[in-house]
């Protein structure tokens, strides 16, 4: 997936969703202040969930409550959503790697940007070919509290499941927001047939490949 076609065709949709409803927004003011309220998140400092984050930014930008409006979030993401499976390019590596990794025993974490409720991270999943029982834990804008690229996103998944870093891998495709993780002492494998360096930052990461190469590499773990 291409974030900035993925974006620029749900975004639309969202906003379309509101005006179904009845709910009188202009497009480009209502997608700017979801974008303003995803910044939110971004700069969320721990003392709130990303949810919480979210709603009270966004809620003086619409015409209605928070509570009715992410009522009508929340069925846009089970529903019209969906169209947004078009973006997507699914392979069946990635669910090779992950059942992979299962059956030698080790643990699987899906740390996602936690900037989606729940039940759209659950359908993104499902758009992937991947299998939701196969995470240990998944990360979603109602439990999370930081969001990527800040390392305490990181280090509040690897506290929780009293983990050593360097017992860890990280496995990502986006240069600023993956690769972070290495401050806390986390090795990476940073997969470039998709990767995603908007910011043109170094490369700094202990391995890199395609995902035909990292299911390779973890076949050898």
């Amino acid at each position: 997936m291409v974030q900035d076609e993925f974006v620029k065709f749900y975004m639309p949709l969202l906003a379309k969703a509101y005006l179904s409803k009845g709910v009188p927004v202009e497009p480009k003011k209502f997608i700017g202040a979801v974008w303003a309220g995803y910044e939110a998140m971004v700069k969320n400092d721990g003392s709130r969930t990303n949810r919480e984050a979210f709603w009270s930014y966004i809620d003086p930008e619409l015409p209605i409550g928070a509570e009715e409006s992410e009522k009508i979030a929340e069925e846009f993401y089970g529903g019209e959503f969906n169209q947004a499976v078009c973006t997507t390019r699914p392979t069946p590596l990635a669910d090779q790697i992950v059942k992979t990794v299962k059956g030698k025993g080790l643990e699987t974490y899906l740390a996602t940007n936690p900037v989606f409720p729940r039940c759209a991270t659950m359908n993104r999943i499902r758009w992937a070919g991947l299998e939701a029982e196969d995470f240990s834990l998944i990360t979603t804008y109602e439990t999370c509290s930081f969001c990527k690229p800040n390392p305490e996103y990181y280090k509040k998944i690897l506290d929780t499941f009293s983990l050593d870093p360097a017992d860890c891998l990280m496995v990502g495709n986006d240069v600023g927001e993956d690769l972070s993780i290495r401050t806390l002492g986390v090795k990476t494998f940073l997969v470039t047939d998709t990767m995603e360096n908007k910011n043109n930052l170094p490369i700094e990461t202990e391995y890199q490949g395609s995902l035909e190469e990292l299911l390779e590499f973890v076949e050898t773990l």
